[in-house]
């Protein structure tokens, strides 16, 4: 079958994630809240729509990737929005990260008008989303991750169908960010300590990113910790939604997760001091 794309939320992740798919031969028609974000993608031969109702109307597969759960609600359900016009068996693919149960809801929702849902998240940050080699946690229909498969090849190197439920694959990512986040955490502990101790940071940091310490986010993130760059792969404001829906679903569970409690912490402050739309490693 030959799938006609849609893709919706050109934002830090999903402008790479979609000229990725346009670099596959892919049909693609592309809508951003920020129109100015279509062009790029417009020039290299995408098709601007002026709505997700647009989106729907001219594509088969529709894949979403904006900022929180209101966002995916508001397109999905809202004036304009994909239900307006899509077709009985489009395929709606969510690769926001929202927490679980929203995502099980919506997939409910749609599920009665005829249209099947995958629940996508994705972690690899920005170098990764232009790369190509996200990895992708996907929830939902085997037979319809089946469908999606070479659409998610474009986008990724690492693609797990983790579970049969719609809100399957948010629940990983959030397994996701509990590693990353505290990760992140520990690394900038770790390099304080090191500045502390009058080392030099950046031998330093080739000394252990060899052995049993070493992670992605020591390779990618700790020499922009030395060097001060706070630009961001995944922002502050981002890391919190996320770090957010980890203390809920801990809550709702019962798990304890004091970490993420601390890191809530922090990047509240963070943003109290208006650095929310820096890198989540500041």
């Amino acid at each position: 079958m030959n799938e006609k794309i849609g893709f919706i939320g050109l934002g830090i992740m999903g402008s790479g994630m979609a000229a990725n798919i346009l670099d596959r031969g892919f049909d693609l028609a592309v809508w951003s809240r920020t129109s100015s974000k279509t062009d790029e993608l417009v020039r290299r031969g995408a098709r601007k729509a002026n709505s997700p109702a647009k989106i729907a109307a001219q594509c088969t597969v529709i894949l979403i990737c904006v900022t929180d759960e209101k966002a995916v609600h508001q397109v999905l359900f809202g004036a304009q929005g994909v239900v307006e016009n899509a077709r009985p068996g489009t395929l709606i693919i969510d690769m926001s990260t929202i927490p679980p149960e929203a995502s099980s809801d919506h997939a409910k929702t749609l599920a009665e008008r005829s249209l099947p849902m995958l629940d996508a998240p994705v972690s690899g940050s920005r170098e990764g989303a232009d790369q190509g080699t996200l990895s992708i946690m996907v929830g939902g229909d085997e037979s319809e991750f089946e469908r999606a498969s070479k659409i998610f090849e474009a986008m990724g190197n690492n693609i797990v169908h983790v579970g049969d439920r719609c809100g399957d694959g948010q629940t990983v990512k959030l397994v996701n960010q509990l590693l990353a986040s505290g990760n992140t955490l520990v690394m900038c502990e770790a390099l304080l300590f090191a500045q502390a101790g009058g080392v030099d940071l950046e031998k330093t940091l080739e000394a252990v990113s060899g052995g049993a310490a070493g992670s992605w986010m020591l390779t990618h993130r700790g020499p922009q910790v030395i060097r001060r760059d706070w630009q961001p792969g995944f922002t502050i404001d981002l890391q919190l939604k996320s770090v957010s829906a980890v203390l809920k679903a801990a809550a709702d569970n019962g798990v304890p997760v004091p970490l993420m409690a601390q890191l809530y912490q922090y990047y509240r402050t963070l943003q109290a001091q208006g650095k929310g739309q820096e890198g989540h490693h500041a």
